[in-house]
């Protein structure tokens, strides 16, 4: 049943994801928790499995388990949140010595790249256009909200500007903030992870009265961790359409990006949360495979 986890995974250089009629998808990710003795009452929350459908992708087969080296040690619970996030949470009496969480899907995109469609109420919704912590302006990004409304009164060319410039202001910079670093802080800095560009992306827009969430997936071609971009949603009409903008990368986000949850900020999605009693300390280490194993069409350029 699950023979999918090994297929190969294609040269992303050698195909055409924009011109594919589908591209499918494989994500496999493991999760390991080491302790330096036993770990009680441990609760694990983990948000790595893509939504069963976001836009066009859709998730087409999925795999789950939780063990230990000396074989299966809990059943995992996975529900959908009231957003369609995909949430794993599992409950371990006691985890001896460590404990593997191994999450994996193929999704398949079906049809070329194209922008969510979300129903009108997205639009209103708080959870798009109210400050959260971690995405609360101080009073230079309110300015720049400010400015780049004047500059630029509609929401598509706003984000479109602010993602560019945020590119050109900002420096990518690994272990230079953490996840509890605050969109004005980030700022501050002028570098950061992909996560504090989206965070003030989100900030800047939601200041503008731009209604708009964060999404974390992975970029495939990408080595180590998550990504995050950000999803502006504009009137549309079908309802709404949420336009993906990178702002990381100063661009749209595109086919080799493969979302997995969205929420207000990265503490609504973080891919794994949780909480243990006892003196333990605990260590997290985790492995990714994420590619494309098949598209339908184009399938090899002409080089």
């Amino acid at each position: 049943m699950t023979g999918w986890l090994d297929r190969p995974l294609l040269d992303l250089d050698a195909v055409d994801l924009d011109g594919a009629e589908s591209v499918t998808y494989l994500l496999h990710q493991v999760f390991r928790y080491d302790y330096d003795g036993p770990a009680y009452d441990v609760r694990q929350r983990l948000v790595a499995l893509p939504r069963p459908r976001h836009g066009n992708f859709h998730r087409r087969a999925q795999h789950v388990q939780v063990a230990d080296p000396g074989g299966v040690l809990g059943r995992p619970h996975a529900a959908t949140d009231p957003v369609g996030n995909a949430v794993v949470e599992v409950e371990l009496p006691t985890v001896p010595v460590s404990v593997e969480f191994t999450l994996a899907a193929l999704v398949e995109r079906v049809g070329p790249p194209a922008d969510a469609v979300l129903p009108a109420a997205a639009l209103t919704d708080p959870r798009h256009l109210v400050p959260t912590r971690l995405t609360s302006p101080d009073h230079r990004l309110w300015d720049l909200a400010e400015e780049l409304r004047r500059a630029y009164p509609q929401a598509p060319a706003l984000a479109e500007a602010l993602c560019r410039r945020l590119r050109a202001e900002f420096t990518f910079e690994l272990d230079s903030t953490s996840v509890s670093t605050t969109a004005a802080e980030a700022y501050g800095l002028r570098h950061g992870v992909c996560q504090d560009f989206a965070h003030v992306m989100l900030t800047v827009c939601r200041a503008a009265g731009i209604p708009a969430r964060y999404v974390s997936g992975h970029l495939l071609g990408e080595h180590g961790g998550s990504h995050a971009w950000v999803e502006v949603l504009v009137p549309d009409p079908a309802g709404a359409r949420a336009l993906a903008f990178d702002p990381t990368n100063g661009s749209r986000a595109g086919a080799r990006h493969l979302p997995v949850a969205v929420g207000r900020d990265y503490a609504d999605v973080a891919p794994t949360s949780g909480v243990y009693s006892g003196p333990a300390r605990g260590a997290l280490t985790w492995t990714k495979r994420a590619g494309v194993t098949a598209v339908t069409r184009d399938l090899v350029l002409e080089r």
